[in-house]
């Protein structure tokens, strides 16, 4: 966790409010460690964007669940497209 939030520019206790808010899931080593996938660094990452504007972390997480899906949504809607 310790790298993450070095990697990120934040601190541990973030990355924990982030898990706690149900944001992200990280994994979990044999020793207990969180292990955090590029995935995850990258709506980490974006969530502290947003709490640096001003956003409150619920708002924050709530866009970028919003951002996720609309993404998702675009990617089949080409896809779709692609097979007519």
């Amino acid at each position: 966790m310790g790298r993450a939030a070095e990697i990120l520019g934040t601190t541990a206790g973030f990355l924990r409010s982030l898990d706690d808010a149900k944001l992200i899931n990280p994994q979990r080593s044999p020793g207990g460690h969180r292990r955090y996938s590029r995935y995850q660094l990258r709506l980490a990452g974006r969530a502290r964007e947003l709490v640096d504007q001003g956003t409150s972390l619920e708002a924050a997480c709530r866009i970028i669940i919003l951002e996720d899906q609309l993404e998702e949504a675009l990617r089949v809607n080409a896809e779709l497209r692609g097979k007519s």
